[in-house]
């Protein structure tokens, strides 16, 4: 039996016993992996149609993605989870140890994952590569540069942002109003001083002078484009649809009509391509795109989950968030775009987060409570019954923290009987695939027993403030919504300029099924505001912000690049 590694986010709650466990960072090095090459074989990728960066990753060759096209698809496996807390949840580790798992038990099987951050790898949330032994190697390049697609996907934004600018200056001939430049800049990195700005100061050879503003490089409309194309001439139509701004009479400016998108396309080129890494085990991993699910639509590229589908019999990803954003997201955006229709969900719980939805503070987690549990669960009813609407069969995964007592796993048993539906206790966190076989022989049942009558949430036709409405009455169960006149004429325009069909991207706090993240547990007649509407045209969406939630965040108080340096063998320390 392998002793109790714990991960930093869970060294948080023990304090001094921190020095007694072996970190994230820590035991992804002790694993020197296979080569990427024999990573692709599990693939049938010959080495030739990988483009390799180092011997730990690749990216696979479009004659690979092509050629895979003939082969019938997979089983696709949703992984999402409760509402988050403090306490933390898991997604990304159960991703991966669900990956691990079945692959233990003979089911060739590929995981598709987000790649990460810098925001809130300096934040507060840490990385997102998993955690003890259900992780994806290498942590600390997923974690950090990758294989540069943020910053290419950054750096093909920048160079629209700045066409829009040199446009205006260089005479407007698309008679683009200043005051109506829709196109935010963005950066990789939490930074709230850039939330507002005014550009171009300092004289008129910098430009006329107008408000701007900085959004996170994850919640740019670019970032959507590129995880919701499934082709390179997909993607360069979609950037030519980016509306950047209005004319004096509203007539809108697209990225084609200044010629941005064939160049963004250029910049964009490589990064398309999937990117091929592996777990701790040795699977095989694709890790794509990484829109946030709080303020975008949360999931990995549409390109890498086709190519994983039709490379794998079993297919595992996963959406940002709780269920009622990233796996209503997944559903009602990338699938209807995409055309999939998943198979089996696994909803993701912790005793810890199930407690602190019963009203237990976070420094009193490690202690039993059956009383608060019971209390807590509410909220995973609440996710079980919205997922139930999806028409996708369920298995409730339990992500095992060292301090939970069986009693506590009994009373989730015990709760999620009256909807008939099963609950996996997984202990991948310690002991990697093979603590998560009983859950992959679960999802294994449910994939395999035709059950899945996929449907998303609403029709196309039907009006965008209702389509808003049925979400926040379906999902998160509020009484109504909020909208004043400036926004509800936005989307009057919006529906009779010929958007009306675009599904719509809820951006609010992922803490609560309210707008107010201290509202806990299974909220019921709260009201949902929207403060803004955004068209996003390329990427075929209606981004609906509401509440507080920002799409550029700051950092917190002690933020996470206060612990990370290098040591004196010039390795990484407090990457989580």
């Amino acid at each position: 039996m392998k002793k109790f590694f714990i991960p930093f986010y869970f060294c948080v709650y023990l304090g001094e016993m921190m020095s007694e466990y072996k970190t994230d960072i820590d035991i992804a090095r002790e694993v020197t992996g296979e080569h990427i090459n024999d990573i692709g074989a599990k693939l049938n990728i010959d080495k030739a149609d990988l483009v390799p960066f180092g011997h730990d990753k690749a990216k696979i060759s479009w004659d690979a993605i092509d050629g895979a096209q003939k082969n019938k698809n997979g089983k696709l496996i949703l992984v999402t989870a409760v509402t988050p807390t403090p306490a933390g949840e898991g997604k990304t580790t159960t991703s991966v140890g669900l990956t691990d798992g079945l692959n233990k038990i003979g089911k060739q099987t590929t995981v598709c994952l987000r790649e990460p951050s810098l925001g809130p790898c300096f934040g507060m949330k840490g990385g997102a590569a998993g955690g003890g032994y259900a992780q994806v190697i290498p942590m600390e390049d997923i974690n950090l540069h990758f294989t540069g697609d943020f910053h290419a996907i950054t750096s093909a934004h920048s160079l629209l942002s700045a066409m829009i600018d040199n446009h205006i200056y260089w005479g407007n001939s698309t008679n683009i109003d200043s005051r109506k430049v829709v196109f935010r800049r963005v950066v990789d990195m939490n930074d709230r001083s850039l939330r507002r700005i005014t550009s171009s100061l300092g004289g008129s050879t910098n430009g006329y002078p107008r408000e701007d503003g900085f959004d996170i490089t994850v919640a740019s409309e670019v970032m959507a484009i590129f995880c919701l194309s499934q082709n390179l001439s997909e993607l360069e139509e979609r950037l030519g649809n980016i509306i950047i701004a209005y004319t004096r009479d509203m007539t809108p400016v697209r990225a084609k009509q200044i010629n941005a998108h064939h160049a963004m396309t250029v910049l964009l080129k490589d990064a398309f391509r999937p990117n091929l890494v592996q777990t701790l085990e040795g699977n095989p991993a694709l890790i794509h795109g990484g829109p946030f699910a709080n303020i975008a639509h949360g999931c990995n590229s549409v390109i890498a989950t086709k190519t994983a589908l039709k490379m794998s019999d079993y297919v595992v990803t996963e959406a940002g968030f709780g269920a009622d954003l990233g796996a209503e997201k997944f559903f009602d955006i990338k699938c209807r775009k995409a055309e999939l229709a998943p198979d089996a969900v696994v909803l993701v719980a912790t005793v810890r987060a199930l407690k602190h939805q019963g009203g237990v503070a976070k420094a009193d987690l490690n202690n039993e409570n059956t009383e608060a549990l019971n209390k807590g669960c509410v909220n995973l009813g609440r996710h079980i019954r919205n997922l139930s609407q999806f028409g996708v069969p369920l298995v409730v995964g339990i992500n095992k923290f060292v301090s939970d007592t069986e009693a506590e796993f009994q009373v989730i048993r015990d709760y999620c009987e009256q909807f008939n539906v099963e609950v996996s206790v997984t202990s991948h966190w310690e002991h990697g695939g093979e603590g998560a076989t009983d859950l992959a022989e679960k999802v294994v049942k449910l994939a395999d027993s035709g059950a899945a009558q996929f449907k998303t949430l609403y029709d196309d036709s039907l009006p965008l403030l209702e389509k808003v409405e049925t979400i926040a009455k379906k999902l998160y169960h509020a009484e109504e919504v909020l909208a004043d006149k400036v926004v509800r004429d936005q989307l009057n325009w919006y529906q009779d300029n010929g958007f009306g069909h675009l599904p719509v991207c809820i951006a609010k706090t992922q803490y609560s099924f309210s707008t107010d993240p201290n509202n806990k547990g299974a909220p019921t007649n709260h009201t949902i505001p929207i403060r803004e509407v955004r068209l996003s045209s390329g990427a075929e969406f209606i981004v609906v912000i509401c509440g507080e939630i920002m799409t550029m965040p700051g950092l917190p108080s002690v933020p996470a690049a206060d612990s990370i340096r290098l040591n004196s063998q010039g390795e990484i320390e407090g990457l989580f």
